[in-house]
This record gives C-alpha cells, sequence and structure tokens, in this order.
C-alpha cells in the first residue's frame, strides 16, 4: 500500500461522535463517553489525544499519558502512549507511524524515555511487531494482568488486560 500523509492534531469536540461511530461499525467498545473523557483530561494536561485523519477521513489516534497507570513508568516519571488505534482500512499506509512519531517527539521534549504497553493475543501482532522495529524494548517485568505481574503457574484468563510493557530510549 502507497505511504499517505495524514493530519495530525489534537483532539476536538467535533471529532468525538465520527471515532465513536467508526469503531462502533467494527464493533469495537469505544463509546463516545471515552473521548468524552479524554477530551477532558486532555485540557487538564493529563493526557494528549493526537488524532489523524486523511483526506478529511478519520483514520486512528493515540494519546499520551503523561503519568502512566502502568506503576513502574509511573514511578520512574516514563509517560505513556496508550490506545493506540488505526482503522484496519488505514492500516499499513504509514498512519501509525506518523503517529508514534508524532507522540515521540512530545514526550521527548519531557523525557528522555517513552512507554508503552501492548497485548499478548494475536490481535495485538502487528503492534508487537511495530514497537519492537520502532526500537521498544521490554521493561524485563514480565506480564502484567490488571494490578500485577503474573507468577510462575498462577492462571489467568487471557484478554486485553494482560500486556507486556516496552520502553525506548528518545535521546
Amino acid at each position: 500500500m502507497p505511504k499517505v500523509e495524514p493530519l495530525i492534531r489534537f483532539l476536538e469536540q467535533r471529532d468525538i461522535s465520527t471515532i465513536a461511530e467508526a469503531f462502533q461499525k467494527l464493533g469495537w467498545n469505544k463509546p463516545a463517553s471515552q473521548y468524552e473523557r479524554y477530551l477532558k483530561e486532555q485540557a487538564s494536561g493529563m493526557r494528549n489525544v493526537h488524532v489523524a485523519f486523511v483526506e478529511g477521513e478519520f483514520a486512528g489516534y493515540l494519546t499520551i499519558q503523561w503519568s502512566s497507570p502502568y506503576p513502574p513508568f509511573r514511578e520512574a516519571n516514563i509517560p505513556e502512549i496508550t490506545d493506540f488505534n488505526v482503522l484496519p482500512e488505514f492500516r499499513r499506509q504509514g498512519i501509525g507511524t506518523a503517529l508514534m512519531e508524532k507522540a515521540e517527539c512530545e514526550i521527548a521534549k519531557v523525557s528522555d524515555m517513552a512507554g508503552i504497553g501492548v497485548g499478548m493475543t494475536p490481535d495485538y501482532g502487528a503492534a508487537q511487531r511495530m514497537y519492537v522495529l520502532r526500537g521498544y524494548i521490554p521493561d524485563g517485568r514480565g506480564l502484567h494482568y490488571k494490578d500485577h505481574f503474573l507468577v510462575y503457574g498462577e492462571q489467568v484468563i487471557v484478554g486485553d488486560n494482560m500486556a507486556l510493557y516496552f520502553t525506548k530510549v528518545l535521546k
């Protein structure tokens, strides 16, 4: 697929229904209330939300949480890239790369390191590969599930609450 040059800007109120509808069409649970919360968090400085558009059409977004919910990142003041999504019809066109570059540039203004978590199911395979190819390495703490690190022999239900966390040195 050819690379496209997306317009990337901060989330605005007018984007919320468009984004929620795009994910509803995919059957994903991303209601408008989520983006309303993100907009409030962006206004308060807790989160940046970068949205990408191609020829006026919503293509994807990611957020930066300046104080990560993941304890090791929060304790080390490592901003975390979270909730990174590119609509399927816009994948493999450089949209995700452009969003990541924007986020890393923003984070580099305040931190030498960026953090990111990724799910462990095949649904996250493309993201897992992308992060490694962009220079992210596992933080060495193993799998994190809900509120703790998994221990040998522990049984859990695999889903979106299980993640492996990565960091990247930006400077």
